[in-house]
C-alpha cells in the first residue's frame, strides 16, 4: 500500500486546444480537481486569464509524475507542493519555470519555504540566502489556450463602458 499525502499543483503557459484536451486527460488520470475533494476535472473548469490551480488528497507518494512530464514536454511553468509523510519524507515545493531543470525547496505543511544550515552555508551570505526565498516565490502565469478571448486592460475598459 502506498503512502499518501495531499498535493497542490498550479500551472500556466500556452497550449493549443488539442494539447489542452491532452492536459485534461492527464489531470483526470492524476485525480486532481480545482478544489479539495472536488469533482473530476473537466475542460470547463479552467478560468480564462488565470493559472490553473489543482488539488488532491491521498496522492500516492505525493507524486504526479505524468502531469510534471506533460508540463516539461510542453514548456508549461508550474509550482507544485506535496506534503510530507511522517518520518519518510518532508514536504516539498517544486518550481519549474518552463525550461531547464525544476528547482526543489524545503517547505512545511503550510507550504512556507524553509532554509536549512547546509543551504545557508552553500549560499554564503545573508543576501544570497534571502534570494533562495525569492526563487521559491515563483508566480505562475495564466494558462492560455490558443483562441482564448483577450483578457486585460482592453477587456476591462469594455466592461466598464458597457456596465
Amino acid at each position: 500500500m502506498a503512502d499518501r499525502v495531499s498535493v497542490t499543483f498550479t500551472l500556466g503557459g500556452t497550449l493549443s486546444p488539442e494539447s489542452y484536451l491532452e492536459l485534461v486527460a492527464v489531470i483526470a488520470a492524476e485525480g486532481l480537481s480545482i478544489e479539495w475533494d472536488g469533482e473530476a476535472f473537466e475542460p470547463s473548469h479552467r478560468t480564462v486569464g488565470e493559472p490553473l490551480e489543482l488539488f488532491a488528497n491521498e496522492v500516492a507518494w505525493g507524486k504526479v509524475e505524468a502531469l510534471e512530464t506533460f508540463c516539461h514536454d510542453h514548456g508549461l511553468p508550474y509550482r507544485f507542493w506535496a506534503g510530507g509523510f511522517l518520518a519518510e519524507w518532508s514536504a516539498e515545493r517544486i518550481v519549474f519555470r518552463g525550461e531547464g531543470a525544476p528547482d526543489s525547496f524545503i517547505v512545511d505543511e503550510a507550504d512556507r519555504v524553509l532554509i536549512d544550515r547546509h543551504e545557508v552555508g552553500r549560499r554564503g551570505s545573508v543576501d544570497a540566502a534571502l534570494a533562495y526565498f525569492d526563487e521559491a516565490e515563483f508566480i505562475v502565469p495564466p494558462l492560455v489556450v490558443e483562441g482564448d478571448p483577450e483578457i486585460g486592460v482592453a477587456a476591462t475598459a469594455q466592461e466598464v463602458a458597457h456596465g
